[in-house]
């Protein structure tokens, strides 16, 4: 998707190497989606229609704070 939108950043992190970074996302799985800072996650490879559905969601609830 960040190919495609300039609104979209994406990074890979190697959770092995950012143990900190693995504590403040919660971490469970590899890969893991985390969306707006923490206002979404996914973990796992999931279908594309189910990613764009959780990033919704945490449009969603972070434009209704």
């Amino acid at each position: 998707m960040a190919l495609e939108s300039p609104h979209v950043q994406a990074e890979a992190i190697e959770a092995m190497e950012f143990p900190e970074l693995v504590r403040r996302y919660n971490v469970s799985g590899v890969p893991q989606t985390t969306i707006n800072f923490g206002a979404g996650t996914v973990v796992g490879a999931v279908p594309e229609g189910y990613l764009l559905a959780e990033i919704q969601n945490a449009l969603t609830s972070t434009s209704a704070e």
